[in-house]
């Protein structure tokens, strides 16, 4: 973009501004603008998938405080970037522990890692206190001459 461009595109658009070049609105609840998002209702969903493979750079326990999901999907299966994050998994226990009601909640890793089977058998006890089941499958579904982890999830 040339300053020209950059100039109008923040004069049509008052409620935007550019910041290195991507237009960003003051008002957004996004984590990236700054500004915490305003506070509402938590929202109740059957599953949940927890974003960016389980990272720790945007999942934390207001997630699991504003997101309340009978099932979560924990995905990541690359320890040098942190994923799965026990970050996020304690965030797990510390965001469930706030919603006043003991719903069942079932974590359905997609990878046996480290980080999950060292995080369940640590925090093993607070898991049942606050009604978390971690589901550890064995069960493999063959396609095509591959074989690949499967879980079965009813509703």
């Amino acid at each position: 973009h040339t300053e020209d461009e950059l100039s109008r595109s923040s004069h049509s658009n008052p409620g935007k501004s550019i910041v290195n070049g991507v237009k960003t609105n003051p008002a957004s609840n996004s984590p990236k603008s700054g500004l915490p998002a305003p506070m509402g209702p938590p929202v109740y969903v059957d599953l949940a998938y927890i974003p960016n493979h389980c990272s720790g750079k945007n999942t934390d326990p207001e997630f699991f405080k504003r997101v309340r999901a009978s099932y979560y999907v924990v995905s990541g299966n690359d320890a040098a970037n942190g994923e799965p994050s026990r970050t996020v998994l304690d965030a797990l226990l510390e965001g469930k522990s706030q919603w006043g009601e003991n719903l069942q909640v079932t974590l359905i890793p997609t990878h046996d890692t480290e980080v999950t089977r060292e995080w369940y058998q640590q925090t093993h006890e607070k898991q049942q206190e606050l009604n978390i089941m971690v589901l550890a499958s064995s069960s493999t579904v063959v396609m095509q001459d591959e074989s690949f982890p499967a879980c079965k999830i009813e509703f």
